[in-house]
């Protein structure tokens, strides 16, 4: 039976036909920041660890996460929601269960997107005159960025894309000629591949913590199916983002610490990265070409990886924001957009307020930046992504047993729809497990510390609240609970067809089209 969601439901859109695939493969690459990953995490996880095959661990969970895609892509196609991950999974799994994962969509992409601050305040003091750089503090340049942010998230998608897109392709070109300059330069006279053996990735406690940072530089890679709604030709475009984003990070990712292992040496990589903590592929080519333009300008692309990436993740946050307050299911002004970019106004301005508040909190408490600011939320924002990837996979066969007699509906293999989301669930299931119970080696804390547990039953404390919010939307708002997961377009429910109508405002002829 079709039940029409009452008018007025949907009261603003984002702009259409705006994006390509090319667009959407900035917006997956540079929210994983390839140089924020080599520069900031690679070190770091080289000396914490000791695990020197990182290059391997990333070529293992690259090809995880392409299985996970097949599924995902499946649904992507039949979906088409702001609220990727809420959305998928409130259609497949259940509403409770769709509105359990936007509580920790909102707040996971949320951290990441603060989380960068911590390091781009830094970042940029270091690139200011000596004579400047000392009486300037962190929060007074990231507070610079957080302004251009702000702006940048009421502007249209397609500027975001053209900046992400200048960002990104400047920071792989130098990572390329970094890795060029390697692995003509090996340690030791020869190139070596014993980065790429198992034997390289250790214990289960090191491989742990390895998997989480392997993870969170991934985290992004996801994301084109949040600007769905705002994509050319959307069928087609978002599977190519996903899997060009997913092979672009791989190849980078594994690829460059490879060579930078070669150039090093892999009996030398903690050491090295306990002396370059936050330059070391630059410091090690440098070595090879002389000078110090090289390092220089590393350093620069660093600050702009981060940039990126956090306008990236703004964007990704405020999305699902946007998605929940045009259902209604959280505050319905998040749900309205700009009369002339269509842009999320309003969950942007409150996502970019609450980072303000977020600096400034820092700044008060002389809280360092780095480790507790960008470090740890990266981390929990990283291991709360995961745990939607998990949930969406395990929701992908449901998703497609609820509607397989569904008039219309399409057929799907059994490899996408059930053996590959299935396969996926149960790997990334293992390695979210790793990662809660190595939390604290992770996190560098104590194995009492209160943060060893903080970010998991967090994650758990938010689905629980998101699920019972959905039962009291069910009893006390059935309209609202009906439309759960159904974005903008027609789409089906379980129990029959719930039709959304598109309510087009008066400013739908601005450029975009239509909606």
């Amino acid at each position: 039976m079709a039940v029409a969601a009452s008018p007025g439901r949907v009261e603003s859109a984002l702009a259409a036909n705006k994006l390509g695939a090319l667009s959407l493969i900035f917006f997956a690459v540079a929210a994983a920041a390839p140089l924020t990953i080599l520069v900031g995490l690679v070190p770091v996880a080289w000396q914490v660890t000791g695990v020197t095959g990182l290059p391997l661990a990333f070529v293992i969970l690259g090809a995880v996460l392409a299985v996970f895609s097949v599924g995902y892509i499946a649904v992507a196609k039949r979906i088409r929601n702001a609220g990727a991950f809420y959305s998928y999974i409130a259609q497949g799994a259940g509403k409770p269960f769709g509105v359990a994962a936007a509580f920790v969509a909102v707040p996971a992409y949320g951290m990441l997107a603060i989380a960068l601050f911590g390091a781009i305040g830094p970042t940029a003091v270091a690139l200011l005159p000596a004579s400047v750089a000392g009486s300037v503090p962190w929060w007074a340049m990231a507070l610079l960025v957080w302004a251009f942010v702000a702006v940048m998230g009421v502007l249209r998608v397609d500027v975001n894309g053209k900046v992400l897109a200048v960002a990104l392709v400047a920071e792989v070109v130098l990572v390329v000629v970094c890795d060029v300059i390697d692995l003509v330069h090996p340690a030791g006279g020869a190139v070596s591949a014993e980065t790429l053996r198992p034997s390289s990735l250790g214990g289960l406690a090191a491989l742990g913590v390895a998997f989480a940072i392997v993870m969170s530089s991934f985290v992004g890679f996801e994301a084109p199916p949040i600007f769905s709604e705002e994509s050319k030709d959307a069928q087609k475009t978002v599977g190519r983002a996903i899997y060009r984003g997913l092979a672009i990070m791989t190849v980078v990712y594994a690829g460059s610490t490879w060579a930078l292992s070669v150039a090093i040496g892999p009996q030398q990589l903690q050491q090295a990265a306990a002396e370059h903590p936050s330059d070391l592929p630059f410091a090690v080519a440098a070595a090879h070409v002389g000078g110090h333009l090289l390092i220089d300008v590393g350093r620069v692309l660093f600050l702009s990886s981060l940039v990126a990436a956090a306008l990236s993740y703004h964007n990704n946050v405020t999305r699902y924001l946007f998605a929940l307050g045009r259902e209604r299911v959280v505050f319905g002004f998040l749900g309205r957009t700009t009369p002339r970019t269509f842009a999320p106004r309003n969950a942007s301005l409150v996502q970019s307020g609450i980072g303000l508040a977020v600096i400034l909190a820092y700044a008060a408490v002389g809280a360092d930046p780095m480790v507790q600011l960008f470090y740890w939320l990266g981390t929990g924002g990283g291991f709360g992504i995961l745990l939607l990837i998990v949930a969406t996979s395990i929701s992908v066969p449901c998703y497609f047993l609820r509607h397989r007699r569904t008039p219309g509906f399409g057929r799907v293999s059994v490899w996408q729809g059930y053996v590959a989301p299935v396969a996926a669930a149960v790997a990334l299931g293992w390695i979210a497990w790793l990662i809660v119970e190595n939390f604290a080696g992770l996190l560098n804390v104590g194995p009492d510390s209160l943060m060893r547990s903080a970010f998991p039953v967090g994650y758990v404390a938010l689905a629980f609240a998101g699920a019972l919010w959905a039962l009291v939307l069910r009893r006390g708002a059935p309209e609202i609970f009906r439309a759960i997961g159904l974005g903008a377009t027609p789409a089906t429910a379980h129990g029959g067809t719930v039709t959304r109508p598109v309510h087009r405002p008066a400013h739908s002829s601005a450029p975009g089209g239509s909606r």
